[in-house]
């Protein structure tokens, strides 16, 4: 650090406040600081500024699943969130969705020294109803029932549901399927609840379930069980829709103008499917930002303590969905 004040005329309590990122340096001092830095190689020693000021800049990130689109897409809007704040994210991936492994989990970010954790749940542990996190740590936990413990963040899937099962009962379908995604996840549960409260208060026949595991394929294994006589097909998430698709056009079903299919999530290609996907939006990078936001507000003393927030959805209309066959 002296080194780099030498070089760029400059004290060295300045170059440790353009190291920090704290304000109150003048532009041009600060380029010829971060200039002078390069030129000598020199890097801050993040270890030592931590015992410092007390903070490592960093957030840990626990998940069960690196395979599914929302918590793939949830994980990178934590990261861009996190960086925007200046942190660097840990990720600590959990073989087994058990309460002995999450707190295993913990330990093991507390020993890599991170200021605060943010948990994506998606399932139901398997050795205990409900998730107990240690005592005393800076937590955000993300899709789970959990809120009258913890800060908790979620899409708001039920309300994203009733709109998909909704907008297929205007169209005039007399009910609607639902193909559900893995019974242990709470996003799926949350959504089935949804669409049968929808056709119950309808007055509506209930079918059976059709179950998948997100997957593409068990999407078009689930297309091989419709029944000719279904007009309308709420699948939980997009890729199952894009399976099922495939599926009903090898039977010569045709969407829309056969059977109409709604999705859940809004990926990136839904909108090139064949046809368009009518689905439902959900909002990743304002999960990832409340989830950064309220590890930080705790960090900070800033918190509103425990309660669920919930991101809202919208259904983006497009090709797959149109007026039941029965209704002209």
């Amino acid at each position: 650090m002296a080194d780099v004040a030498r070089l760029a005329g400059v004290s060295s309590q300045t170059v440790s406040r353009v190291s920090n990122g704290s304000p109150g340096v003048i532009e041009e001092t600060r380029t010829r600081v971060l200039a002078a830095m390069r030129e000598l190689g020199y890097r801050p020693n993040s270890a030592a500024r931590a015992l410092k000021h007390g903070e490592f800049r960093t957030l840990g990130v626990i998940l069960f699943n690196l395979s599914t689109t929302g918590n793939v897409r949830t994980l990178e809007a934590i990261a861009d969130s996190a960086a925007r704040e200046g942190y660097a994210i840990t990720l600590m991936p959990v073989a087994v969705p058990t309460q002995t492994d999450v707190r295993g989990a913990f330990t093991r970010l507390g020993e890599l020294a991170v200021d605060g954790i943010i948990v994506i749940m998606e399932v139901h542990l398997l050795d205990t109803s409900t998730i107990s996190l240690p005592p005393h740590v800076q937590v955000v936990v993300v899709d789970s029932d959990a809120g009258d413990r913890y800060t908790v963040v979620d899409t708001d899937q039920r309300g994203g549901a009733r709109a998909a099962v909704d907008h297929l009962l205007e169209l005039g379908h007399r009910t609607v399927w639902h193909l559900a995604g893995p019974p242990d996840s709470f996003a799926a549960q949350r959504r089935t609840e949804a669409w049968l409260a929808a056709l119950r208060e309808a007055g509506r026949t209930v079918p059976p379930l059709l179950f998948g595991d997100w997957s593409a394929e068990s999407g078009y294994k689930a297309g091989k069980l419709v029944p000719d006589d279904c007009t309308a097909v709420f699948a939980a998430n997009d890729q199952m829709a894009l399976g099922l698709l495939r599926a009903l056009h090898e039977r010569g079903r045709r969407v829309p103008q056969d059977i109409s299919v709604v999705g859940f999530d809004d990926i990136p290609e839904s909108a090139s499917f064949i046809p368009p996907l009518t689905t439902v939006h959900q909002d990743f990078a304002e999960v990832g930002r409340r989830c950064v936001d309220g590890v930080l507000g705790q960090i900070r003393n800033q918190s509103a303590g425990p309660g669920t927030a919930l991101v809202p959805t919208r259904l983006v209309r497009r090709s797959s969905t149109a007026p039941a066959p029965s209704a002209g």
